[in-house]
């Protein structure tokens, strides 16, 4: 077995042995379980893809996703926490100071700190950069007001990563927990999928912060920290649905070889194998998607973010389609609360949605596809 293989494979009973028999009951209570968490930063995972020159593990961008996929596989919600803290960690590590680097890096990498992304306003979705919570210069420092909804572990970060526009445009701002004029209001129980994922609302009233708290230039919050720790989320959710569609893949084949309907189990009947089939071709496709963005990144590819945006919209499409035809193959029996495949089917949705939703993504591809296929004239006229 090469160590590749090995890596994986390794990733792969972690997950097994930790993630998968706390998901249901996380899912349920709304709170990602604590063991969890515990085990992540022991084993270094928190801060899988920090450099090792910042306390982290230096996993590269394949082996990074093969964890996201592993643990996507079992719980959406603690393949999200892996999300944040990589978006946050990957945010800082372009563009902030090194007084912030070596203050928070180490600390996101050995899990002493989680890390939250707060960009989503009641007004400010897809179109991101029309945040308008208010950054305001205060004395020496600056106020921040307004309020931000759907923050991902939002209600137990320690520090977040807050996109406000300041006079001179969006702008990144750290916040750390228990700041003056912060407060959180917990939603995940309220939430479609992802329930433990520990989502909050965010409101900001009168919230001053030091001017040592600014990430990169003012102005430039949008552009380069949350473009950065938005394109490190779709890596990661790609991979995390890939793993989801796997996942119900795996659930629904064994439900099927052992469920017995008009004298046979379900595999004997042609339109269930043609089911589980179609299952197992998107699956592999959105794995092969992954794999080639992952590489694209690894080697600063110009195709890297074409590749990024399509990998991430290629396995949230099939991980929906998986989920749903799980359910069709368990019946009833996905139906109930509880069970992988109902979880699953709602966590799928929400991969459709984050980190830019489907519709989003299609226009990137176009626009993307375009600038490439202009690039490639150039080449060949010159």
């Amino acid at each position: 077995m090469t160590d590749a293989y090995q890596q994986e494979a390794d990733l792969v009973r972690f997950a097994s042995r930790v993630v998968a028999p706390r998901a249901a009951e996380s899912d349920r209570s709304a709170t990602l379980d604590r063991a969890v968490i515990d085990e992540l930063a022991a084993s270094g995972l928190l801060g899988a893809a920090i450099p090792k020159d910042h306390g982290g593990l230096g996993f590269t961008d394949t082996h990074f996703g093969e964890l996201c996929a592993a643990v996507g596989a079992w719980c959406t919600s603690t393949r999200a926490l892996l999300t944040v803290q990589d978006m946050v960690a990957g945010a800082l590590l372009r563009s902030g100071s090194r007084a912030q680097q070596e203050k928070w890096l180490p600390r996101l990498a050995r899990g002493e700190a989680i890390a939250a992304f707060a960009l989503t306003e009641p007004d400010a979705g897809s179109d991101a950069a029309a945040v308008a919570a208010p950054l305001t210069e205060a004395g020496d420092g600056w106020r921040l007001d307004g309020t931000k909804r759907w923050v991902s572990f939002g209600a137990i970060a320690d520090v977040c990563l807050v996109v406000a526009r300041a006079a001179g445009g969006p702008t990144a701002v750290l916040v750390e927990r228990g700041a003056a004029g912060m407060s959180v209001e917990p939603i995940g129980a309220r939430s479609l999928g992802m329930r433990a994922a520990m989502t909050a609302n965010l409101t900001f009233e009168s919230c001053v912060v030091g001017p040592e708290n600014i990430v990169g230039a003012v102005g430039a919050g949008f552009t380069f920290v949350a473009g950065t720790a938005l394109d490190r989320g779709r890596h990661s959710v790609a991979w995390g649905s890939a793993g989801l569609a796997e996942g119900v893949l795996r659930e629904a084949t064994r439900h099927a070889s052992r469920r017995r309907q008009f004298g046979a189990v379900l595999t004997d009947h042609q339109l269930i194998r043609a089911l589980l089939s179609d299952m197992l071709v998107r699956a592999r496709s959105a794995r092969l998607a992954c794999r080639a963005a992952a590489e694209a990144r690894e080697r600063r590819d110009a195709d890297a973010t074409l590749d990024t945006v399509l990998a991430k919209y290629t396995s949230a499409r099939t991980a929906f389609d998986n989920a749903a035809a799980a359910v069709q193959v368990l019946g009833s029996r996905a139906c109930e609360s509880g069970t992988l495949v109902e979880r699953m089917y709602r966590d799928a949705k929400v991969q459709q949605l984050i980190e830019g939703t489907d519709q989003l993504a299609q226009l990137q591809l176009w626009e993307l596809a375009v600038r490439d296929e202009r690039r490639h004239d150039r080449v060949v006229a010159s």
